[in-house]
C-alpha cells in the first residue's frame, strides 16, 4: 500500500452510515476503532427540508419496529479513524508505504509497473486505485464524468461549545428522549448543511466539536454577500438556518479560515479491466453526493468486493471465461448502484427545489434523469428497488414509493427502463444468440445485516441472525454471514456470438431462470398470455433479457 499523505491527516467525511460497522467488523478493525476515543455513537438522522416537520429516521427503522434493536454508525475524527485503519493493514501483514505518491501504472502481460514520486518502481500482478475524488493515475487513462447535471461545493470547519441535534426540543425529534446522537441536515436559500458532533484534541485536550459545513453551487458563492469561504459571511448563513440556528448560537471555531473540497457526484467510465489488472475502489470509482452519508459505507463495502474478486482470479477455482465475467460484474453491478444511488438523490433534490423557486442552488438540482444512463444502468433500474433508508425519509415513513413525485428524475428514468415494446400483444422469444451457463457472481451492494429492498425477501432465519447481530456486533459477528464472503451460484446468460460480452446474471432459485428459459424456448409466445404466469422475480428478468437484448420482441403487427 502506497499513500502520498503521512498519517494522521485531515479528510473530509466524519458521518457514516451503517453499513460500516459490518464492513469494519469483516476486516477485523472493528474492535481497534471502538477502543479509541475517536468516534460517537450515530443512530440516523435528522433532515430539515421542511420548516415545519423534518424528516427523521432511525438506521433500517422497520426492522427496529419489529424487533426494537436499535442499528448504529459512528460519526469520526478522521485523521484518528483513518490512522487505526491504515495501521490495521500493517497489522494483518500489508506492507504500507507512507508519504510515497503512485505517478503512474504500466500494464503489461503479467500484471504492471507502478511508477512512485520518489523515482522509484514496484512490480504489480494487480493494480487498486483507492486514491480518491482526484485520482490522478486511473484519471490517465480512464474518462470520468458527472454522476449528475451539477456540481458542488463544501464549505466546513469545526466548532466548539455547539448544542447537540437530539436535545432540540421539537415533538418530531425520536432522538431525544434516549439521547440518541443523529446526523443533523438542513436546507436554506443556498443549499445545505451538515451537523456532525466530532471528538478532537484540541491544545492538547479531547473536547467534543462539532463539523458545521455548507454545501452550495460553486456559482452562489460569486454572489454579493454569499462567499460562504469566508467565516464571517459563512457564520451569518449558519446561524440564521432554521433549527441549526439554535444548536450554534454559542458556537466557537477551532481556526479562523474555512475548509473547503469540490467535484462532488463523479464517476469513471470503467471499474475493472481484466486485461490490464487495473482496479478501482471507492471515490476514485465514484462518489454519490454527500447527503445520506454513504461514501465510507460504499468504499469499505466495494474494498471487500474488490479483495473477493482478485482472490476469486488468482486462486485456480473459475476458468478464464467465469473470470472475465466476474470482472464484467464488478464494473456492470458497481456501475448501476453508482448511478441509480445518484438518482435517487436526485429525486430528493427535485422534491425540495420545487418549494424553493427562487433559488439558485434548488433549481439546478434534481435534473438527473436526462443523463447519458449506460444500458447496465437500466438493468439494475429494472432489478433494484428504492433504497429503504431513502425511501423512509423522502415519504416521512409512509415506504410508498408511489408517494415520491411521479416527475422527479428516479421515477422518470424507471419508466424509461421499461421496455417499451412489451405490450400484451408483442410475440416473445429467446434471442438465437442467447445462450445460458452455469457461472458465479458476487452481491453488490453486499452490505452486510443491513435491511435490502422492498423486492429482495430474505429468509427468516437471515432476518432473525440480522437482529441478533445488531444486539451486539462484535460477540455476535457470526450470526449474519457477509454476503461478499465468497461468489455464490448464478446461471448466466450470455451471447454465444461474444462470450465474453456483456451478460445477465441470474439466481436460479429467486429469479425463476430455468423456468423461465423453458417457457421462452417453446416458440414466440405473446407477452400477454406469458405474464400471469410470471412471478415478480422472473417478470424483471423477462424486462432484463429485453433491454440487453437477450430476446426477441415482435410487435403485434
Amino acid at each position: 500500500m502506497f499513500d502520498k499523505e503521512v498519517f494522521p491527516r485531515e479528510h473530509i467525511g466524519e458521518s457514516f452510515a451503517h453499513p460500516v460497522v459490518p464492513a469494519l467488523q469483516e476486516s477485523g478493525a472493528l474492535a481497534k476503532v471502538l477502543a479509541s476515543p475517536c468516534w460517537v455513537k450515530k443512530f440516523g438522522g435528522v433532515y430539515a427540508w421542511d420548516p415545519g416537520k423534518p424528516a427523521v429516521a432511525l438506521f433500517d427503522q422497520a426492522p427496529f419496529e419489529k424487533d426494537g434493536v436499535r442499528r448504529w454508525t459512528m460519526h469520526v475524527d478522521r485523521a484518528e479513524f483513518d490512522h487505526i485503519l491504515l495501521d490495521h493493514a500493517a497489522d494483518v501483514g500489508v506492507e504500507v508505504f507512507q508519504g510515497v505518491a503512485v505517478t503512474a501504472y504500466e500494464p503489461d502481460r503479467n500484471g504492471g509497473l507502478v511508477r512512485l514520486g520518489d523515482g522509484g518502481a514496484v512490480r504489480a500482478g494487480y493494480f487498486v486505485d483507492a486514491s480518491g475524488r482526484q485520482s490522478s493515475v486511473s484519471a490517465a487513462r480512464n474518462k470520468r464524468g458527472w454522476l449528475s447535471n451539477f456540481k458542488n461545493i463544501a464549505i466546513w470547519q469545526h466548532f466548539t461549545k455547539g448544542g447537540q441535534t437530539q436535545n432540540l426540543a421539537e415533538d418530531w425529534n425520536i432522538f431525544t428522549e434516549d439521547n440518541l446522537s443523529p446526523i443533523g441536515c438542513f436546507a436554506f436559500r443556498d443549499g445545505w448543511c451538515w451537523y456532525i458532533p466530532v471528538p478532537k484534541v484540541i491544545d492538547g485536550r479531547r473536547v467534543l466539536t462539532h463539523s458545521v459545513g455548507i454545501v452550495t453551487n460553486p456559482a452562489v458563492l460569486k454572489e454579493p454577500g454569499r462567499d460562504y469561504t469566508d467565516q464571517k459571511t459563512f457564520l451569518e448563513a449558519v446561524r440564521q438556518v432554521p433549527y441549526l440556528k439554535d444548536l450554534i448560537q454559542e458556537a466557537v471555531p477551532v481556526a479562523d479560515t474555512m475548509l473547503t473540497a469540490t467535484n462532488y457526484s463523479r464517476v469513471s467510465d470503467e471499474f475493472a479491466d481484466y486485461d490490464e489488472r487495473h482496479l478501482l475502489v471507492g471515490d476514485a470509482a465514484f462518489f454519490v453526493d454527500p447527503l445520506f452519508s454513504s461514501g465510507v459505507a460504499v468504499a469499505l463495502t466495494q474494498a471487500a468486493a474488490a479483495a473477493l474478486l482478485i482472490r476469486k482470479t488468482v486462486d485456480g477455482s473459475l476458468d478464464e471465461t467465469d473470470q472475465r465475467h466476474l470482472w464484467q460484474d464488478y464494473n456492470a453491478k458497481w456501475h448501476g448502484t453508482a448511478e441509480t444511488f445518484a438518482l435517487m438523490i436526485d429525486q430528493w433534490y427535485h422534491a425540495i427545489a420545487k418549494n424553493n423557486p427562487g433559488s439558485v442552488y434548488w433549481n439546478t438540482r434534481g435534473t438527473g434523469a436526462d443523463l447519458g444512463i449506460r444500458e447496465q444502468t437500466f438493468d439494475a433500474l429494472l432489478n433494484t428497488a428504492f433504497q429503504p433508508a431513502l425511501l423512509e425519509v423522502m415519504t416521512h415513513g409512509s415506504r410508498k414509493v408511489e408517494d415520491l413525485d411521479a416527475a422527479g428524475p428516479y421515477l422518470t428514468a424507471t419508466a424509461l427502463a421499461e421496455p417499451a415494446e412489451l405490450t400484451d400483444d408483442a410475440l416473445v422469444s429467446l434471442a438465437p444468440t442467447a445462450g445460458i451457463r452455469d457461472s458465479v457472481t458476487f452481491v453488490v451492494p453486499g452490505f452486510k445485516a443491513t435491511n435490502p429492498p422492498a423486492n429482495v425477501q430474505l429468509p427468516p432465519a437471515i432476518i432473525d441472525g440480522m437482529t441478533e447481530y445488531w444486539r451486539n456486533p462484535i460477540t455476535n459477528a457470526g450470526a449474519s454471514p457477509s454476503p461478499l464472503r465468497d461468489t455464490i451460484p448464478c446461471r448466466r446468460i450470455f451471447s454465444t456470438e461474444d462470450p465474453h460480452g456483456p451478460t445477465i446474471d441470474a439466481d436460479p432459485q429467486r429469479d425463476g431462470v430455468d423456468e423461465l428459459w423453458k417457457l421462452l424456448g417453446e416458440g414466440p409466445v405473446k407477452f400477454g398470455e406469458l405474464a400471469p404466469r410470471l412471478t415478480p422475480p422472473q417478470t424483471r428478468l423477462v424486462k432484463r433479457m429485453c433491454v440487453s437484448g437477450f430476446l426477441t420482441v415482435q410487435p403485434a403487427s
